[in-house]
Order: structure tokens, then C-alpha cells, then sequence
């Protein structure tokens, strides 16, 4: 990684710390750390699962433990099992945790102003329309693209939701039955491979391969949550379906796809691929790729 790239990140992230109070252990002027205070925010008017709230701030399970025991000595929030499930608790903020959380929401609004006020008009465009770029790439930088097994709930999730979106967009809808299956026992090693993008430990995307002895790799089941566009998650799992499929000793990719997903012919377009004759009898391809790449199998999985 180039020195000079991390320094800069660093000397962002003590300017924004130190503009922004989170080096005040009164955050807002109130009488809480920064790390209280966006926990009160978080839990919101309708509460939330407990994991699920730990999960979106990356936070550790026993500081998270910690915070909310203050809080609940405050009276701000109460956490309580979930009636259906034991093992899941639910925080929710008490009258006085809503109260506390409106004084917290108009002074991150009073600060806010103060970052802009003394800014003219051009500048604070610029600002927030780089606050917005910031903010994307850093959400970028947190999503995971792992390996799982296709029978995996996520995996399953996954699926389900490809094969929705699909259905909504054909022209004449999309039967996964009239595709060319891709089966779960198809994308597991050795046979194939799926992966799955998480962002905040939840599934917003998927791509697989199957390997095929002595004939093209093939890319399959290509999926990115309406959530997670815009954040390079559909070239993050492209590259990495490369990745692999080179580690196998794949020297040929193809794929093939429907001419309603004009971004993902794009990207492909973009990423190497060819068009190609139809390789296959796919009922719902308009289009079908290649792509030449050079077998990388050192490397390992």
C-alpha cells in the first residue's frame, strides 16, 4: 500500500475527528461520550435487535454490552428478549431515551450548520457533494465477498432475490425451472463455487462458477441488491469470480445474460468480455460473453 495514500487517511481522519467532538467525552455538549450518543441515535423511535445493531456499527459484542448497561442505568433504553426467540434482545429507548435522543438530533443539527456556515455557497456544495463520495467508498470498503455453501440461509437469501428481480424485469418474466439450473451440489467446490457480498454482515450480492472439465469456466447466478448499487459490489465479485476461476486453471469464461440488464452487459463490456455466438440454448440470453484469462493455480484458494 503506497505510504503516502495512508497518511493522507490518517490526516483525514484526525481532521474529521477532532471537527466533528469525538475527542470530547461531552459529544454535543451532552453529558455522554460520541459512543453513547450514536447508540441512543441507532436504536431509533421503533428499537432494534441487539446483534443486528452491533452488526451495522462493527462494534465489539462486550463494548456494545457495556454502553447499553450505562444507558439502561441512565433510564434512556431497556433491552428485553425477543417473545419468539429468547436469544435475540431487543433495545428500545424509554420517554426519556426519545427525549434525549430529539436534544442529541437538533444539536448534530446545529453542528452540522457550523461546518457550513462559514463556508460560501460554492464551497459548501463541494463539501457535501465530497462528504457524499466519502461516505460511499468508505461503504464500499466494508463489504466482505466470501465463499459459502449454496445451501447457506444467505446464499439461499441470495438466490431467491436474483431469481425475483429477474422475473420483475424479463419481459416475459423468468422461471428458474426454464433456465439452465445451476444446482447447489453445481457450486460447490469441486464442482463450482459461490460467493456471497455481505455489507454489514447482511447478503447484497452473489456470483458463481462452474467448472467445466475441458471447456469454459462458467459465470453464473450475477446479483447485486438495489442497496448496495453504486458501490462497485457487481466488479468486486466479477474480479473475484476471476480471482478463483484462475486458481482453478480456467482459461476461458463464459457467461451469458438478458438484453433488459443493460448495466450488467456494460460492465462486462468494460471488463474484458466478448461477445460471442450463443454457446449454449439459455431461454432467456440475448447475449453471450468470453473472456481469455491466464491460469494462476500457485496461488491456491
Amino acid at each position: 500500500m503506497d505510504s503516502t495514500l495512508v497518511s493522507q487517511v490518517r490526516q483525514f481522519n484526525r481532521t474529521v475527528t477532532e471537527r466533528v467532538g469525538a475527542l470530547n467525552e461531552r459529544f454535543l455538549g451532552r453529558d455522554r461520550p460520541l459512543g453513547q450518543a450514536r447508540l441512543l441515535w441507532e436504536i431509533g423511535k421503533e428499537g432494534r435487535d441487539v446483534r443486528r445493531l452491533r452488526s451495522q456499527l462493527g462494534l465489539d459484542s462486550g463494548y456494545v454490552s457495556r454502553l447499553l448497561r450505562s444507558l439502561q442505568a441512565e433510564g434512556l433504553v431497556t433491552v428485553e428478549p425477543q417473545q419468539d426467540d429468547k436469544r435475540v434482545r431487543n433495545v428500545r429507548l424509554t420517554p426519556a431515551g426519545r427525549a434525549e435522543r430529539t436534544l442529541l438530533d437538533r444539536s448534530a443539527d446545529d453542528l452540522a450548520a457550523s461546518l457550513l456556515q462559514p463556508l460560501t455557497d460554492a464551497q459548501r456544495t463541494r463539501l457535501v457533494t465530497a462528504m457524499g463520495d466519502v461516505e460511499r467508498l468508505l461503504t464500499a470498503a466494508i463489504v466482505t465477498i466470501t465463499p459459502a455453501d449454496p445451501e447457506h440461509p444467505d446464499a439461499r437469501h441470495c438466490m431467491q432475490q436474483y431469481a425475483a428481480e429477474l422475473d420483475r424485469r424479463f419481459e416475459h418474466g423468468f422461471d428458474t425451472a426454464q433456465s439452465n439450473v445451476a444446482r447447489p451440489g453445481e457450486l460447490r467446490p469441486p464442482a463450482g463455487l459461490l460467493l456471497v457480498a455481505r455489507l454489514h454482515s447482511q447478503p447484497v450480492g452473489c456470483g458463481a462458477l462452474k467448472f467445466k472439465p475441458d471447456a469454459p469456466t462458467q459465470i453464473k447466478r450475477m446479483w447485486v441488491d438495489e442497496s448496495a448499487r453504486g458501490l462497485g459490489v457487481g466488479r468486486r465479485l466479477l474480479y473475484e469470480l476471476e480471482r478463483h476461476a484462475a486458481v482453478h486453471g480456467t482459461r476461458v469464461l463464459h457467461l451469458e445474460t438478458n438484453r433488459s440488464l443493460t448495466a450488467a452487459i456494460s460492465m462486462y463490456r468494460s471488463a474484458g468480455y466478448t461477445e460471442v455466438e450463443a454457446f449454449n440454448d439459455e431461454p432467456y440470453a440475448h447475449h453471450w460473453f468470453e473472456k481469455h484469462i491466464t491460469p494462476t493455480p500457485h496461488e491456491g484458494l
